[in-house]
């Protein structure tokens, strides 16, 4: 397994059939590769297929966020997902705030994340 910190080598044509494979969606390439352009992208590769990916969103000096933790649902439970998030906690410049989904909870306790504030969804009006 290849693990890259700050993957600039991440783009939308890579990404996307990646993520629909996690969550599939009918997702844009532009707006994707502009979101992959404004975040810490780390990844891991088996070969070169991507098979794990953790995107950081941050201010650089008050405020980081998780957007999203995926591996690939046959690469689950392999430490992947673990050595992702150490490479998070190793490259962050910020504490990092995230949202989990249930069920997942021990995963992160597992791996040292303490439980913090409750979050709340603000939805964009359309």
């Amino acid at each position: 397994m290849e693990y890259k910190v700050d993957d600039k080598e991440l783009s939308a044509p890579i990404f996307l059939p990646f993520v629909n494979q996690i969550w599939e969606g009918n997702y844009d390439m532009e707006k994707t590769q502009n979101a992959l352009s404004k975040t810490i992208n780390i990844t891991a590769y088996d070969d070169t297929t991507l098979v794990g990916c953790l995107r950081i969103l941050t201010d650089g000096y008050y405020f980081g966020t998780i957007t999203e933790l995926l591996v690939l649902p046959k690469y689950q439970k392999q430490g992947i997902g673990s050595k992702l998030l150490q490479l998070a906690k190793e490259n962050t410049p910020t504490m990092l705030y995230f949202g989990a989904q249930p069920g997942v909870e021990s995963f992160y306790q597992k791996n040292g994340c303490q439980k913090s504030l409750q979050s709340y969804t603000i939805e964009k009006n359309r």
